[in-house]
């Protein structure tokens, strides 16, 4: 799998959030994303699952332009800002109704989710009462679950525990293999030692580190 990001440009009321950016991500390895709140790391990984529609420049996945054609990328799960889930169900429940959408998975693989970010302990606690971390973790789960091809995380480490993110960063330099890995964070540390190649957002630019 190769994603190619060709000349990708985005403005909201002719504000330019990302200018002339190119970049290609291949399969197996970790790609860290890192940048201040605000400097356009979110807008790029929606453009990226096609939320957003570039104001100019294309997407490929695998040479082909989903985002054009009005699809989402295929065999892709991502997080992206802040997780939402239903708050009147349990963290279980939860991802049982995303997983459920598909059918291609059940209930081993979700618990197997829930405990590589060692949430099992909360898993039949209401989302609601879920804390940060706790939910940051659910939205990690929910990527993690259905092992995609492509997994996209923003700010997977918020609120979440140093033991787990340790555990979680461990799991993902495992799995890399076969699997295209995107992180954004606005803090390097989350990112240095986990990711193979580093790319830091400036003033709407993109540059490798």
């Amino acid at each position: 799998m190769k994603i190619e990001v060709k000349n990708l440009s985005k403005e909201f009321k002719k504000i330019k959030v990302l200018n002339n950016i190119n970049v290609n991500f291949r399969t197996g390895k970790i790609y860290g994303l890192v940048g201040r709140n605000g400097s356009g790391k979110s807008v790029f990984l929606k453009i990226i699952c096609g939320f957003f529609k570039p104001s100019t420049g294309e997407v490929l996945f695998d040479g082909e332009n989903i985002i054009a054609n009005n699809k989402f990328p295929p065999n892709t799960r991502a997080l992206i800002e802040k997780p939402c889930f239903m708050p009147h169900l349990t963290g279980y429940e939860n991802l049982k109704i995303l997983a459920d959408i598909q059918g291609i998975i059940g209930k081993e693989e979700i618990l197997e989710a829930l405990n590589n970010v060692n949430l099992m302990d909360d898993k039949d606690k209401l989302y609601f009462r879920y804390s940060l971390g706790m939910k940051q973790k659910l939205g990690v789960a929910q990527v993690l679950m259905e092992n995609p091809d492509i997994m996209i995380f923003d700010e997977p480490f918020n609120g979440v525990e140093v033991k787990t993110a340790q555990k979680l960063r461990e799991l993902l330099k495992k799995i890399k293999k076969d699997k295209i890995i995107i992180i954004a964070s606005h803090i390097k540390e989350d990112i240095e030692g986990l990711a193979d190649e580093i790319y830091e957002f400036d003033d709407g630019h993109l540059e490798k580190k």
